[in-house]
């Protein structure tokens, strides 16, 4: 029965070949009838298996479910694996444009948050714009009253657990963020930043700030740093809204002062945590664009009571807290040779 049903597709075979040689007329006659079989049977078997195949291939439906899961999946991805970068902005049109410009080559960039406080004037989006496309959108948040602390809103635009907060002059190398951010994912409870500063108390109980030059009671020859600034630093998403909960009276300070906003931000986060507020990162390629500006409009340092004002707001906030969160540090990490104490660099 088996060699019958055989016989029987052979023959069969042998037909449709003898048909599609004389039909196609194909170069069977030189290349003998052993040859065109053998190749006929082939395309056969080929189709066959195709044609099988053909079942267990998704539909376009699966296809679509299929794209859609890989798109959110990537979506979650970036987010977590970027930042968004909170610039705040006063009379600096010409720096903001360039520095934008510069940050959109940042790989892990998710998003830029421009805080416009001109109050009144319309912010260059427009400008921006037509200078598209960007890689990174950017987005442009006019308010109403030009506040230090507008920065440090809980922004709807904020999609990533990360932030990075810059001053509208400073200008930090792609290198630079993408290594200060892989150091922020292993401490991400506290700041990571490139500009350390200092408190140093007296023999009367009052607070001083300033630099390294300060001496620090009790600690030796080693430099040693309590503060990172925010303006050249990443820090965690949450911090935004609990800077929000913070007691009215840090909010008034800053408010009258129009400074202190990045020292309340490490009273607060070295409160939290129990921790010291951040961590210096040296820089590599790192620079204050403030002289390059067309704006006329020169830093809060400059002032002569700048320095006062944060010594100042540091005994104020330890009234306020009641005591002295910060903690002193003398680690600096460094892409070349991490991490390493006693260091004797001046930022």
């Amino acid at each position: 029965m088996f060699l019958s049903i055989t016989e029987a597709i052979r023959k069969k075979i042998e037909t449709i070949m003898m048909r599609c040689w004389h039909i196609c007329k194909l170069p069977g006659r030189v290349l003998g009838i052993r040859v065109l079989r053998f190749s006929l049977v082939a395309v056969l078997l080929l189709l066959l298996v195709a044609g099988a195949l053909t079942t267990f291939l998704p539909s376009n439906k699966d296809d679509k479910m299929l794209m859609l899961r890989r798109e959110v999946k990537a979506q979650g991805q970036s987010t977590l694996a970027s930042f968004t970068l909170i610039m705040q902005t006063y009379n600096r049109s010409d720096l903001l444009l360039r520095l934008l410009n510069h940050y959109q080559a940042v790989p892990q960039l998710h998003r830029v948050i421009v805080v416009w406080n001109n109050v009144g004037e319309k912010p260059p989006e427009d400008l921006w714009n037509s200078l598209g496309p960007h890689p990174v959108p950017v987005i442009f948040k006019p308010q109403t009253t030009n506040r230090m602390r507008n920065r440090l809103q809980v922004f709807p635009e904020l999609e990533t657990p990360t932030v990075l907060m810059v001053d509208d002059d400073m200008l930090i190398s792609a290198q630079d963020l993408a290594f200060a951010f892989s150091i922020w994912q292993q401490f991400p409870d506290q700041i990571v930043g490139f500009v350390p500063r200092k408190h140093v108390s007296t023999s009367s109980g009052v607070y001083g700030y300033g630099g390294f030059e300060l001496q620090t009671p009790g600690f030796g020859d080693g430099d040693q740093y309590s503060l990172v600034l925010i303006g050249a630093s990443f820090f965690s998403s949450k911090y935004l809204k609990l800077f929000q909960s913070q007691p009215a009276a840090v909010h008034t300070l800053i408010d009258e002062t129009q400074n202190c906003d990045d020292i309340a931000m490490n009273f607060l986060i070295a409160k939290h945590t129990g921790k010291t507020a951040g961590i210096f990162v040296k820089p590599v390629n790192m620079g204050n664009l403030e002289k390059e500006t067309n704006g006329g409009h020169s830093g809060m340092w400059h002032r002569a009571e700048h320095f006062l004002q944060r010594s100042y707001c540091i005994n104020k906030l330890v009234n306020i807290y009641g005591g002295m969160p910060l903690k002193y540090s003398n680690i600096m990490i460094s892409q070349f040779g991490f991490p390493y104490a006693n260091h004797k660099s001046k930022m």
